[in-house]
């Protein structure tokens, strides 16, 4: 027998490059990162070496997968600065420096900027939807939402340091929709990421992949054909193509 067909009730959103990006183009250089950093110093050293610091201590971040706190956010990426600092001495970084760079990072909420277009969508699908943040991010995501005056758009809002694991695990999805009281056949959920829309396509969740890119976008949408996740390039096309008001 085939189960009854549900209408769409709820939208789940990744935030980074959904939503959100880095005000400064990078996810771990906060907005005063170079009051903390010699631009000299800094611009001197090569690029691979720079990328080879800001890799091993992502390394650190990323195996820290339990993170319920601001204070313990704070705690772990002075830790990231320290490991920073140790691959590139040249910068000579101080205790104090580095205290500087780890508190902005946490406690700065301009480190991120919002894309134009779901400023513009968020309120107008919150008139017709529940809505709901589902991503791999730290506890200070949400002084972000809040400082923009966004954080109240969200029913539920979901972040994978405070749950101790990350999309494309089942949990995180599992959580949205509890707090949200709804089936998964109610619900669409926007990623960057085709790994994590496959997983909320797993559990009978609507996948939408965002493309900001143009060339991705039109590589992404011809290989999407029959593969049952929708592809857009921009927020407005959760609207123009009616992916929301489709029963499925």
């Amino acid at each position: 027998m085939r189960s009854e067909k549900r209408k769409i009730t709820a939208v789940l959103f990744d935030s980074g490059r959904v939503l959100n990006k880095s005000s400064t183009g990078h996810w771990f250089i906060s907005p005063r990162f170079f009051e903390y950093v010699d631009g000299k110093k800094y611009n001197a050293i090569e690029k691979e070496k720079i990328n080879g610091a800001f890799r091993k201590a992502g390394q650190y971040i990323n195996s820290q997968i339990l993170i319920k706190t601001k204070e313990e956010e704070y705690v772990h990426f002075k830790k990231f600065y320290e490991v920073f600092s140790e691959n590139l001495p040249e910068l000579e970084l101080k205790e104090m420096q580095i205290k500087g760079l780890a508190t902005d990072l946490v406690y700065n909420s301009d480190k991120y900027v919002f894309f134009e277009d779901a400023l513009k969508v968020i309120p107008e699908l919150k008139s017709k939807y529940k809505l709901a943040i589902v991503s791999d991010a730290w506890p200070s995501l949400k002084d972000v939402y809040e400082k923009k005056g966004l954080y109240t758009y969200f029913d539920s809002f979901v972040i994978s340091s405070i749950l101790g694991i990350t999309k494309p695990n089942e949990k995180m999805y599992l959580k949205a929709l509890d707090e949200l009281e709804i089936l998964p056949q109610e619900a669409v959920f926007v990623d960057d990421n085709l790994i994590n829309c496959k997983g909320a396509m797993n559990l009978g969740i609507k996948a939408i992949l965002l493309c900001r890119n143009k060339l991705q976008y039109f590589i992404y949408k011809l290989f999407s054909i029959g593969k049952g996740y929708e592809v857009i390039n921009n927020l407005e096309q959760l609207k123009d193509t009616n992916v929301l008001s489709k029963r499925i």
